[in-house]
């Protein structure tokens, strides 16, 4: 929100000063006054108070949505969270009592980060609010510009070219070294966090961990014996091959199996809802009762109206061809399509004739294999190229890990050039948006637009406080889809799409959320006098560009307020568990995926939005400190609500075993130079006003040229860190340990680490965990804070007990078939339905299996429908399920 509501004022600000007091006119204040940002900040308010309170009253009912993760028997022991007690003082004070690295030790690096990011930015805020507030809201306040009113009296505008410009070079200096060295220590904190949590014995011992994906490979570099001889300590070898013939008969039989378990369960819902009709007929005499003869076997008579029927595509997605029967449809299909996957499978499994150019190498430990991913990174790009560690089976893109060197690169020129042309085709709508903050500036210029002049106060302040901010959000929710499925057509894994989804939209968040809406809301709120007077241009902007920042005002009050009430709410599972499941989810299947599985965050298209939002209040903290305020505010909230899920509700889909953290701290990096840019700028502009202003702007480009050696400086130190694991540190931390376990009384502490095979580790558990030396008080989370190196080990080391322990042994078989295409190892289908109290459940098992035969497997224990034809499975007990399995951990 960029303008002030309904006061009347003069052309004194909107022109040139030398003119001002000829000119008189009916235009609003330029000012952005308390009550136009009441009128965004109360709305937002009251619409989150209600979604609080409806949070409040629904998690003490919906265990499911609201604390998973205290209680789903599908999680393994150490994943779970303390049981949440109803109530909101009860799971406040369960919240607060939980540290941030049980997200670490019972969830996911990921998941840990992700709130880590929050709790930065939110200090970040607060810190510079402290260093800039007490020095520069008296300098700008005094600094004499007139025409300047209302919240704009904080910011540069009020500033006159002069001395008064050292103050925003001095304390800017002082902000920005501060913001130098978070990054500095959580960009070191995060690489050491990832490389200790890769060396704990549980993360150690996944195979994937020790496994890299090969792409590019060449024709003479297919074999395993020559992949041997290329590296040293390789455990295993997978050439991959992609059977697309097969994968595309495995789809078929898959779809074929679904639709017989969905036809099953309409045909016998169908039926029940016909035996109760008939049912009431005959308790009210409409119908003599049905006889059944004695000495026969009982068969149930179905309806052919009850039977389901769907029609075949004659075009892919168009169902419009000849009508058949389902079960009928199915079953035929089963029976064709089963044995000869099977036959398929068994061929592809020894057949090396068509392997694609991709590989996977599991190394002996995860030491060689980090070594072996450094030695290849310094080979010929189009060769061998490492792509990714630690990824899991079900996380690979098989179609794309094959894609030839030359294609994977054209798709990237093609899709990154997309990108780039849809953020200069979103300019024009964002540009708009920015317009409409700072829309009533253009009244007396657009003569259809004088009736906002007649607009009631507190309407116009929602017009251009709240609205521009609604409309951009729903504008923006467009483009990670698009990035989303730019990326998923020549990525190999889903990790690599989720961090090449951040590479393309956070410079979009950028410069559409922050640039094109900064520049259309400060340029138009002067456009009147640019036009009259163009040679005033540079000082007008400069007067007016820092009150753009009202408009972020208003975002940071949104997305803070209302984006962590949202959050907490979770609108989308609490509206699945009131009323969308029981449309939604009508077969055994559905209903227990969607009770197991726990939803987790696309890190790629989450991290640039809040990134963003801490590039613009580091690029306002100097020009208009106020936004630091609403912006540790707003973070402060995002990571309350954050936290709540990370610690009850959120999983984890894709992993990026970090990466995506330490990407958005190296984005962020952008908010410095443009916050040293744009003072530069303004700087540059008053020069041309006063000798002054050439001291501040000298001292600023030096500043500049010191912020790009620093950078430099942290990229070196951060490659130089990445090199290697820090293994010797692990054997230095084992030995420590065990002699805090012979000085520390009984109980206090548990045996430590016997080997470091991965197979019998255990870890102390300190007394503290956020400092080096284990010391308590103030002094020792000094320096836990400003040694991050070995707080991210004592992070590790003493809060994460699942990882003291590594995953189960693999059997042959699963070790043999890890990463192998899921199409040659797939399984034949499985069948779920529920059983009736008529029996049709049975008798329709026994079809199937005789129509079918051999392969199918299909059966209705574990759910039944109830007396109105609803399908009902016991969630107490998970593992009893026919769909419930021991997964691997890959």
């Amino acid at each position: 929100m960029a303008s002030l509501v309904g006061e009347r004022a003069t052309h004194a600000f909107l022109v040139p000063r030398a003119s001002a007091s000829s000119n008189t006119g009916s235009h609003r204040d330029s000012g952005s006054s308390v009550s136009a940002l009441l009128s965004t900040l109360i709305p937002v308010l009251a619409v989150s108070a209600v979604l609080f309170i409806a949070f409040l009253i629904f998690q003490k009912k919906y265990e499911r949505v609201y604390g998973p993760r205290t209680y789903l028997s599908s999680l393994r022991n150490w994943q779970k969270s303390p049981k949440r007690t109803a109530g909101l003082l009860g799971w406040k004070s369960e919240y607060q009592q939980l540290k941030d690295e049980f997200v670490l030790g019972h969830s996911s690096i990921d998941n840990y980060l992700w709130l880590r990011l929050f709790k930065m930015l939110a200090i970040m805020c607060f810190v510079g609010a402290v260093i800039t507030w007490p020095i520069l809201f008296p300098v700008n306040a005094t600094g004499g510009a007139p025409g300047v009113n209302g919240l704009d009296i904080l910011s540069f505008s009020k500033i006159q070219p002069g001395p008064r410009y050292y103050a925003q070079v001095f304390v800017s200096w002082m902000f920005l070294a501060f913001v130098m060295f978070l990054i500095t220590r959580e960009a070191r904190y995060c690489l050491r966090l990832r490389q200790q949590y890769l060396a704990s014995p549980y993360e150690k011992s996944r195979i994937s961990n020790k496994t890299i994906l090969f792409v590019n490979v060449p024709q003479e570099a297919r074999n395993e014996e020559y992949l041997r001889k290329e590296f040293s300590d390789v455990k295993h070898v997978w050439l991959v091959s992609v059977p697309e013939d097969l994968a595309k008969k495995v789809e078929e039989r898959d779809k074929a199996a679904a639709k017989l378990e969905n036809g099953e369960i309409k045909l016998i819902k169908n039926h029940i809802k016909r035996e109760n009709k008939r049912a009431k007929k005959e308790a009210k005499g409409k119908l003599e009762p049905r006889r059944v003869e004695e000495g026969r076997e009982h068969i149930v008579n179905v309806e052919q109206k009850d039977r389901p029927t769907h029609r075949l595509p004659k075009l892919k997605f168009l169902p419009i061809g000849k009508k058949v029967d389902t079960l009928d449809w199915s079953r035929g299909e089963l029976h064709r399509l089963i044995p000869d996957v099977a036959k398929e499978q068994n061929e592809a499994r020894t057949d090396k004739s068509n392997v694609g150019g991709a590989c996977f190498i599991e190394f002996e430990s995860i030491y060689a294999a980090h070594t072996a991913l450094n030695q290849a990174g310094l080979k010929n790009k189009a060769k061998l190229t490492p792509k990714d560690i630690g990824t899991p089976p079900q996380n690979v893109i098989w179609k794309n890990a094959v894609k030839p060197f030359a294609k994977f690169q054209l798709f990237n020129i093609l899709c990154s050039a997309f990108v780039w042309f849809l953020c200069i085709f979103w300019t024009i709508p964002v540009a708009v948006i920015g317009a409409i903050s700072n829309i009533n500036y253009l009244t007396d210029k657009v003569p259809f637009l004088s009736f906002i002049n007649h607009i009631p106060k507190v309407i116009l302040g929602v017009v251009t406080g709240l609205l521009p901010v609604i409309l951009l959000s729903i504008l923006m929710t467009l483009v990670p889809i698009v990035c989303n499925i730019l990326a998923k057509l020549y990525q190999p894994t889903q990790a690599s799409v989720q961090m090449k989804v951040q590479g393309w939209y956070f410079p979009f968040q950028v410069i559409q959320v922050f640039l094109v809406t900064t520049f259309a809301s400060g340029a138009s709120s002067v456009v009147t006098s640019i036009i009259n007077q163009p040679s005033q241009a540079p000082t007008l902007l400069a007067t007016n560009l820092p009150k753009a920042s009202n408009f972020y005002i208003s975002y940071f009050i949104l997305i803070g307020v209302n984006t962590a009430v949202m959050q907490l709410l979770q609108v989308v599972p609490l509206l699945f568990v009131l009323f969308l499941g029981k449309l939604l989810d009508t077969t055994p299947r559905k209903m227990f995926n969607r009770y197991v599985n726990l939803a987790g965050l696309g890190w790629g298209s989450l991290y640039p939005v809040y990134t963003n939002l801490g590039v613009i209040a580091l690029s306002y903290s100097t020009i208009s400190p106020l936004i630091l305020g609403f912006a540790a505010i707003g973070f402060t909230l995002l990571y309350a609500a954050f936290r709540y899920n990370a610690l009850f509700t959120l999983g984890t889909t894709v992993s990026t075993n970090g990466r995506s953290y330490a990407r958005a701290l190296q984005q962020l990096t952008t908010g410095i130079y443009l916050s040293e840019v744009c003072l530069i700028g303004l700087f540059a502009i008053g020069v041309g006003q006063t000798n002054q202003a050439i001291g501040p702007l000298v001292l600023q480009v030096i500043w500049l040229v010191a912020t790009i050696v620093w950078h430099v400086w942290l990229n070196r130190s951060l490659k130089k860190m990445e090199q290697t694991l820090p293994e010797d540190e692990v054997v230095e931390r084992i030995a420590q340990q065990n002699q805090d376990v012979e000085k520390a009384p009984n109980g206090e502490s548990t045996k430590a680490v016997d080997s470091l095979d991965g197979r019998n580790d255990s870890i102390v558990k300190h007394p503290s965990t956020d400092n080096p030396n284990n010391e308590r008080g103030f002094i020792g989370r000094v320096k836990g804070y400003f040694f991050p190196s070995t707080s991210a080990s004592t992070a590790i080391w003493s809060i994460a007990p699942h990882l003291t322990s590594p995953v189960r042994e693999y059997t042959p078989k699963e070790r043999e078939e890890a990463y192998m295409h899921p199409a040659i190892i797939s399984d034949p289908p499985f069948v779920w339905i529920a059983r009736d109290k008529y029996g049709l459940s049975k008798q329709e098992i026994e079809a199937s299996t005789k129509e079918v035969g051999e392969g199918l497997e299909i059966t209705d224990e574990g759910a039944t429908f109830n007396e109105k034809g609803k399908v009902e499975w016991n969630q107490e007990d998970v593992k009893s399920a026919p769909l419930w399995e021991d997964e691997v951990v890959y």
